[in-house]
C-alpha cells in the first residue's frame, strides 16, 4: 500500500522510459462491463516498476492515477538509494549504552580522565574539559600503528 499524496511529486519521468497498456477491467456488471479498454498498466522500464490503475471510470483517470502512484514509487525508490549511500559513508551505527563510552571523567572524589579505548589516563580533567585532547588522540593514533604493524607481521 503506497500513500495517497496529494498534489504533484517532482520526479521526472520520461516517456519514453513507460511502457503503457491497456485493458479491459473487471468489476460488477452492467451495460458497459467488458466493452471499454479502461484500466491502465505503466510500466517504468529502467527499474522494473509496474503499476496498474482500475478504479477510475475512465482511462484517463486512470492513467493520471497510475502515473502519481508511479512518481510515488519513484520517489521512494529514489529515497532509499540515498539512505543507502549516506549509511556506507556514515559507518555502522554504534549502540550508546553504558559501558560503551570512548572516556570517562572522574571529578569527585578525585580527579581522573580516562580513555577506555587506549588505556590512556591524566589527572588534569580541568584541561580536558577545555578541549586539550592532543594526548588522547596521541594515543589512539599509537595504538592503531601498533595494531596496523602487528597486522602486517
Amino acid at each position: 500500500m503506497w500513500p495517497d499524496i496529494q498534489g504533484e511529486i517532482d520526479v521526472q519521468v520520461n516517456e519514453k522510459d513507460l511502457r503503457i497498456e491497456t485493458y479491459r477491467a473487471g468489476g460488477a456488471g452492467g451495460q458497459n462491463v467488458q466493452k471499454n479498454d479502461t484500466a491502465v498498466r505503466i510500466t517504468h522500464i529502467p527499474s522494473g516498476i509496474v503499476v496498474q490503475c482500475q478504479n477510475e471510470r475512465s482511462q484517463k483517470q486512470n492513467r493520471e492515477r497510475a502515473m502519481q502512484i508511479l512518481k510515488v514509487r519513484l520517489f521512494e525508490l529514489e529515497r532509499q538509494k540515498q539512505e543507502a549511500q549516506l549509511a556506507t559513508l556514515k559507518g555502522g551505527n554504534i549502540d550508546a549504552n553504558f559501558g560503551s563510552q570512548i572516556r570517562s571523567y572522574v571529578l569527585h572524589p578525585y580527579q581522573m580522565v580516562k580513555d577506555h579505548r587506549t588505556d590512556y589516563e591524566t589527572g588534569n580533567t580541568g584541561a580536558v574539559l577545555d578541549g586539550s585532547l592532543n594526548d588522547f588522540m596521541d594515543a589512539f593514533l599509537r595504538l592503531r600503528v601498533e595494531r596496523t604493524q602487528a597486522e602486517n607481521v
